[in-house]
């Protein structure tokens, strides 16, 4: 039972225990054994398992084993990444803050949403997502957004009685909720029973992965046919025929390429988390690869986010404050103490947070803005300020930029200045004259006004119900309150790292165009020659507004939600990939259209993290360009994978090729089944080292990534440089053993003679792979200037690279599997120069190119 200071700890406690957390009930689990089915029968796999079906009834058993193991092999690797990164996703979003603010025992408190129980006084005021189903029992200017369970986008108006339903967004005003419903009881649960099994539609990257997987799919398919066509016109037998088709088929399959992506995905999202950047979804790791331009807002973001009142000006005087922080102690002078005080106490009674002591400090709770006014009426009167609870609050919202708060027979009001000053009916030529003086200096200023409510007024008795513009007009200005929130300390240096980045910056922020510049100016962050903006004179053509937004260190203040999501719309058509932050209840909009939209974690409302995919643990500037840096670094890995395989690619098909154009006359260098060792053995442990390379230090020093996967350079190095080069010095091991050994062309070779040969030229792809390994680890930089032992992993993946060739040489029935013998000592050497061969090939290529680079 509810009282009028909401339930007891000990009546909470009891519900608890007796009606469970308020948790939606967990989705059923999709058995291991179907996700592990489902990576055993994809695409790719599906082209295999027909492949070891067709080799075994052609009465090669060997093959078909080995084509099974290398689809079990996969898909048991990928399963693992796959749970893997489902394991830290969960952990990350455990990262978010969940906690709801009740009445209990007579006091507000804050608890953890799943300890909500019916019964409970829930404290909502705009941007909160609704923890329950519940009841209002107060709602003052009340709007929801339940479009997550509608589909209506329009907001809901809501009032005292209508019923607010769990995991909606109180978008506007303030109220009071008695929960009715929690956990598996509420409405929510029920769509959400419905809805868990509907598919996420696919991500960008996930779309281009899988046209990438397609194309080399279609192109080994159509080679492999091509050649089995060619065999049986040079006089095979359809059995050999079909055994070069498998052979280069799988040769050019990627089997690895799914799975690598999934981890360097899940890694970078990792060491995002480590850095106080949580990523929503995997696939926007890469996205912030690409981002070329970054809408931030100020407060909190640039600054500290600490506000501090340091001036007030009034009529009677102006009065400045020293001190930092809510300390309540400060230095204050000036003329017009009192005067000023009447102003802060003015502003207090329209403010809803404040400042308290806790874990032996001075802490803001709820709006630091508020936390600073509390602490400035504290220094001006000496004394904590009882505040009365108001019996109507107009609460805040973006359009009206201003709040009000009805006590007894006085309406209080503060905001922005040009929302307060047309309330007024007189506005001193020193207050208004003063607003942009005080704001070029940095400050936040907000105006405060009051109201003393006529008992013959056309309103009188029923303030409560009647409009707000009834109670707003014929107000006192009262004066004004300059506050200091502090720039961040590295908030410069990191905007220098970002322009480095080749990044462009754009400041977006509600507050006056004087403030938000002289922060602007004092970071470093306004451009040469200045430009700003006001939301209000932005014009109304998209291309015109792209145009003049389209310049690095512009400002735009006063904006408004609908205006910030203009400013994404209108970046994005002049071809920028932006990064738009927000932490207001009605910057989601922006948020979503942005490519990344970016939250703020500390400060943000739910409603602001429910629509980006980054969320700011610290709110802190600096996560961003480390979040961009890593990014990059994920997709770099993602192309060095790309570069290193098909590398592969060329030195496995080069002896299909040679033998189909001498029309069979020259051996096969490689083997089918050789093939498949090699990509077991030499893909997918390195390839895995380089999908967890961590960013390079030069990763930030040039621009974005505005490119596909396989672009023009990876096609050129693979197949003009790395691939011929590794691949020359696998025939030439082949070709020297051959001829060394007497071989005669047109002859067919004597059978240990050609096991000899076929293992130089395996052992010569083994070691070409493993130089490639280190020369993919960077796209312009030699291997050895990064140090070969900076990827831990990469160092164990080449020692287990190397076991695993020496067992294919040396173990006899390994060796017998694979259909080659350990090579004479000629033709191991002539193997070995495929290292130094690659790394020079590599060293040379980055050279010519670095010379070709502008700058």
């Amino acid at each position: 039972m509810r009282t009028a200071d909401g339930l007891t700890s000990t009546q909470a406690a009891e519900l608890l225990q007796r009606t469970g957390p308020n948790l939606l009930p967990a989705e059923k689990p999709v058995p291991q054994w179907r996700k592990l089915w489902g990576e055993m029968t994809h695409f790719f796999a599906l082209m295999l398992w027909c492949a070891a079906v067709l080799a075994y009834v052609a009465d090669m058993p060997q093959l078909a084993v080995a084509i099974v193991v290398v689809v079990i092999v996969n898909g048991v690797f990928a399963h693992i990444q796959q749970e893997r990164a489902q394991h830290a996703a969960a952990r990350l979003r455990g990262l978010l803050p969940a906690d709801v603010v009740v009445r209990r025992d007579g006091r507000v408190r804050t608890v953890h949403a799943s300890e909500l129980v019916t019964g409970d006084v829930v404290l909502l005021a705009a941007g909160d997502r609704v923890p329950a189903d519940a009841v209002l029992d107060t709602a003052s200017a009340c709007t929801v957004d339940e479009s997550m369970l509608t589909g209506e986008s329009e907001l809901v108006p809501k009032k005292a009685g209508d019923a607010a339903w769990g995991g909606t967004f109180l978008v506007n005003g303030e109220g009071e909720a008695v929960v009715t419903a929690t956990g598996a009881r509420t409405r929510l649960a029920g769509i959400a029973a419905l809805t868990s099994l509907a598919a996420p539609p696919p991500t960008p990257l996930s779309l281009e992965l899988r046209r990438i997987v397609r194309v080399i799919a279609g192109v080994a398919l159509a080679i492999a046919a091509l050649f089995f066509t060619t065999s049986l016109l040079v006089g095979f037998q359809w059995r050999d025929a079909f055994l070069f088709a498998i052979g280069v088929a799988v040769a050019l399959v990627p089997e690895g390429l799914l799975p690598t992506v999934t981890l360097s995905l899940a890694m970078g999202a990792q060491r995002m988390a480590s850095r106080k950047a949580l990523v929503r979804n995997l696939e926007a790791v890469e996205t912030l690869g690409s981002t070329t331009f970054i809408c931030t807002d100020k407060t909190g973001t640039l600054t500290q986010n600490r506000m501090n009142a340091v001036e007030v000006l009034t009529t009677a005087g102006r009065v400045q404050l020293a001190g930092e922080g809510y300390q309540p102690e400060a230095a204050v002078e000036g003329e017009g103490i009192d005067r000023a005080a009447e102003a802060a106490l003015a502003a207090l009674a329209a403010s809803q947070g404040g400042a308290e002591f806790r874990d032996g400090q001075w802490r803001a709770q709820g709006d630091p803005m508020e936390a600073a006014i509390d602490v400035l009426a504290r220094r001006l009167t000496g004394r904590t300020a009882q505040r009365e609870t108001p019996s109507r609050r107009i609460a805040f919202d973006p359009a009206r930029r201003r709040e009000t708060a009805v006590i007894g027979t006085d309406a209080y009001c503060k905001g922005a200045p040009e929302a307060v000053f047309p309330l007024c009916r007189d506005v001193p030529a020193l207050l208004r004259d003063e607003v942009t003086g005080m704001a070029s200096r940095g400050l936040r200023v907000i105006a405060v006004a009051r109201r003393r409510l006529d008992a013959d007024d056309p309103a009188a008795g029923r303030w409560e119900s009647c409009p707000a513009e009834l109670i707003e007009r014929h107000m006192e200005l009262l004066g004004l309150v300059g506050l200091h929130d502090p720039p961040r300390t590295d908030a410069a240096e990191v905007i220098q790292a970002a322009r480095r980045a080749g990044l462009k910056l754009g400041m977006i922020t509600g507050d006056h165009p004087e403030t938000a510049a002289a922060i602007a100016r004092e970071i470093g962050l306004i451009g040469s020659p200045e430009c700003v903006l006001e939301g209000a004179g932005l014009p109304d053509d998209e291309q015109m507004l792209g145009a003049l937004l389209d310049r690095d260190g512009v400002v735009v203040s006063r904006v408004s939600p609908e205006q910030k999501l203009r400013v994404a719309k209108a970046l994005q058509s002049r071809g920028h990939v932006v990064a738009m932050t927000g932490d207001g209840v009605n910057d989601g909009p922006a948020l979503r259209e942005a490519d990344i939209g970016v939250a703020m974690g500390l400060t943000g409302t739910d409603v602001a993290r429910e629509a980006a995919d980054l969320v700011l643990l610290d709110d802190h500037f600096g996560t961003i360009v480390a979040a961009i840096e890593q990014g990059r670094a994920t997709y770099s890995n993602i192309h060095r994978f790309l570069t290193y395989h098909l590398t592969d690619n060329v030195a496995e098909l080069t002896p299909f090729v040679i033998w189909a154009l001498s029309g069979g006359q020259f051996p096969l260098a490689l083997g089918v089944l050789q093939i498949l060792a090699l990509d077991i053995g030499t893909d997918l442990l390195p390839a895995l080292a380089l999908g967890a390379e961590p960013p390079g230090k030069h990763v930030l020093a040039r621009p974005p990534e505005r490119r596909h996967l396989m672009d023009r350079q990876l096609m050129i190095r693979v197949f003009c440089v790395l691939g011929p080069v590794e691949a020359a010095v696998e025939m030439a091991a082949f070709s020297a053993v051959l001829f060394g050994g007497g071989w005669i062309r047109g002859e067919a070779p004597e059978a240990g003679l050609l096991m000899a040969a076929s293992g130089a030229a395996f052992t010569a792809v083994v070691l070409g792979q493993l130089a490639n390994a280190y020369a993919c680890r960077s796209a312009t930089a030699a291997p050895w200037s990064l140090g070969w032992g900076t990827n831990r992993l990469l160092a164990w993946a080449v020692l287990a690279e190397l076991a695993v060739l020496a067992a294919c040489l040396y173990i006899p029935q390994a060796a017998a599997l694979l259909g080659h013998a350990p090579p004479p000592p000629a033709g191991f050497v002539l193997a070995l120069l495929a290292i130094p061969a690659v790394l020079a090939a590599d060293w040379a290529y980055k050279e010519i190119r670095g010379r070709k680079r502008p700058g």
